[in-house]
């Protein structure tokens, strides 16, 4: 539960190693943090801490991540939940998701990704209570009425359009790979030869610079797209 505007974070890895290496990070970047190293731990911690966001290992002893997670959300609990996983295959992030997770990561990561990823959830989590609307610089998207302003300027956009645009600008700052967006859009990896997505990132630069506003969407050379302003 947030106190004094500091979000707490509920961190679940039964390494201890990594569990304390991430307390230690969290807490540098001035989180507060509650660690746990098994999922029937975790059930409890959120019972009694009520954290604002869950980093979820896995694969825990007693009850495994995904297990935790699908019993937190049949339970009707929304907090932002955060994978880690060894499992990179395209099948374990899919079932990550539909287990009811808002993001994953795989092992071995990158700690400012782990941040930024943090972030964003956080923003996201923040933008739905009351009013769930995104704002990027001049890009404002109302997620339930779809639609799309760049300042003044409604932006017309096609359901797929919409849906990465909005895709992007919850995850703002984040750089996303092809994989993870394939995924998220349209349920399936294209693989690297498919010039789908790179298509629609094509369509909503045009339509969001079309007055001649400065680019959001941006390319990150062999990563992926990001949407954040130059």
């Amino acid at each position: 539960m947030t106190v004094d505007g500091t979000p707490l974070i509920l961190v679940a890895e039964d390494d201890r190693a990594v569990r304390t290496a991430l307390e230690r990070a969290l807490d540098l970047e001035g989180y507060r943090v509650h660690a746990v190293g098994d999922g029937e731990a975790l059930l409890a911690a959120v019972a009694e801490v009520h954290p604002d966001l869950i980093v979820l290992d896995v694969m825990m002893p007693r009850l495994d991540g995904l297990s935790a997670c699908r019993r937190l959300r049949s339970q009707g609990d929304r907090t932002p939940i955060l994978v880690l996983t060894a499992r990179a295959e395209i099948p374990d992030r899919v079932s990550g998701l539909d287990a009811g997770a808002d993001d994953y990561l795989p092992k071995p990561f990158a700690l400012d990704e782990l941040l930024a990823r943090i972030r964003a959830l956080l923003r996201r989590n923040h933008s739905a209570e009351p009013d769930d609307g995104i704002t990027v610089a001049d890009l404002r998207i109302d997620p339930a009425g779809r639609r799309v302003w760049r300042g003044g300027r409604k932006v017309e956009l096609s359901r797929t359009e919409f849906d990465l645009l909005e895709l992007l600008a919850r995850n703002s700052g984040v750089v996303l790979d092809a994989s993870t967006i394939y995924d998220r859009i349209w349920g399936y990896d294209f693989g690297p030869d498919s010039k789908n997505l790179a298509v629609y990132i094509g369509y909503l630069r045009r339509k969001t610079e079309e007055a001649g506003e400065e680019r959001l969407i941006q390319t990150v050379r062999g990563v992926g797209y990001t949407l954040r302003p130059s």
